[in-house]
């Protein structure tokens, strides 16, 4: 399944995302994801199991625990746990779901796809949030002149 321009977009809109495998290590690609996100102005909620606190954000151990006013989540852990978040994030009500490039499992697409949940996969979050910068603008370029960016 390919994300969608679209999909995108309506992803994004809100600009509060909860962030599934945040990392307390700086130098990680879930806490430099969950910094960057930050930085552009997004109201990020960190998930880890570890942890209560990511740089002085409060952190949820789990989906379940996240307010309900949080609609939008990004998947970072890694492929063993996607399937358990994606059907925590069911139960819970989440309506957009992106799992990040890497991450996905096909059980873990199906049961979004039969839930008929907003999904995005097959791209990375850094490319599409505004405004984007370093080596994700470098990669968005490429994709825009191959005519590989989302439709």
């Amino acid at each position: 399944m390919k994300a969608t321009r679209s999909s995108i977009e309506s992803f994004l809109a809100t600009r509060k995302i909860a962030v599934a495998g945040v990392s307390k290590d700086q130098k990680k690609f879930g806490h430099i994801i969950f910094k960057t996100l930050t930085e552009k102005g997004f109201e990020i909620f960190p998930i880890n199991p570890t942890t209560d606190m990511i740089a002085s954000t409060p952190c949820f151990r789990n989906v379940s625990a996240l307010p309900v006013n949080v609609h939008n989540l990004l998947i970072l852990t890694p492929r063993k746990q996607t399937h358990e978040v994606v059907a925590e994030a069911i139960r819970k009500g989440i309506d957009h779901i992106w799992i990040q490039q890497g991450t996905e499992t096909r059980e873990a697409v199906d049961l979004i796809k039969a839930h008929k949940i907003n999904l995005i996969t097959g791209e990375c979050i850094l490319m599409h949030a505004d405004p984007v910068t370093g080596i994700h603008k470098f990669h968005r370029t490429l994709k825009k002149l191959f005519g590989m960016m989302p439709k």
